[in-house]
């Protein structure tokens, strides 16, 4: 962990889809340079979380602040909802908060590289030069420079979520979110996009890992985080959550997770 300096702060967050509440007033702070692991049951909130963070999903309480500026809606007055920023500025910080999903999402008609350099051309107006000079850098980081020009189709699914971390980096981001990133991988590919969010991290990244890989959480995160129906139930060091967890909620999904 590099500093104390809140890179994320999430402050009384709460999301709904109708009459369904995900997400039930999450306050949550991510120093600059920290890895947090966020594990929990499947419909826990873990993914809206994250998409709240991002601001890909409006909320309907709370703030979150990346980088020291607000992200996003708050309330007002009833229904009536203000944005904290313009649009233009929601979009240009959504653009320093990587995301990267279970789905690798790439354009299968560009090459890997064409991926790459695609928004930092047409969204940020970077040269064509500078895009791919850093596109070449962001394949080296993640180990597929040889892989520059070929397509999507071509790639093992593995190689295909590295090329994914590497076009969520082009724009230079604050902050990297991960959703299950390795859940659609069969399990021999499962190590080679870890080893590349464990170089990120080891290089100072600030991460929040929404993740149901036990091992890396254990070994990778600065703290983790446990959430059980939209709440976060318990959250502390590796070591506490895994060998000494306060909360029975959090031992019986323990056990049944480490079981398998």
């Amino acid at each position: 962990m590099a500093n104390t300096n809140p890179m994320i702060r999430i402050t009384d967050l709460h999301k709904s889809y109708g009459a369904l509440e995900v997400l039930k007033g999450i306050d949550l702070e991510i120093a600059e340079g920290e890895v947090v692991c966020v594990v929990g049951p499947s419909g826990s909130g873990k993914s809206t979380l994250l998409s709240c963070v991002n601001f890909l999903e409006p909320f309907q309480r709370g703030e979150v602040h990346v980088a020291g500026e607000p992200v996003g809606y708050a309330p007002v007055e009833g229904r009536t909802m203000r944005i904290c920023l313009p649009d233009r500025e929601v979009n240009k910080l959504r653009q320093r908060i990587g995301i990267v999903f279970q789905q690798f999402n790439l354009f299968p008609h560009m090459t890997v590289l064409g991926n790459l350099i695609e928004a930092p051309i047409h969204v940020s107006g970077r040269a064509r030069s500078e895009a791919v000079m850093r596109g070449r850098e962001m394949l080296a980081l993640v180990g597929l420079s040889e892989k520059e020009t070929s397509y999507p189709g071509e790639l093992s699914g593995g190689q295909q979520q590295r090329v994914a971390i590497a076009r969520a980096l082009m724009m230079q981001p604050v902050a990297m979110l991960f959703d299950e990133v390795t859940s659609a991988l069969d399990p021999e590919l499962v190590g080679e996009v870890l080893q590349v969010m464990r170089k990120l991290a080891n290089d100072g990244m600030t991460m929040i890992v929404v993740t149901h890989e036990m091992g890396f959480a254990h070994d990778v995160a600065d703290r983790v985080v446990f959430m059980d129906d939209g709440n976060i139930v318990e959250q502390g060091a590796p070591s506490e959550i895994f060998s000494n967890p306060r909360e029975e909620r959090t031992r019986k999904f323990l056990k049944s997770v480490l079981a398998h």
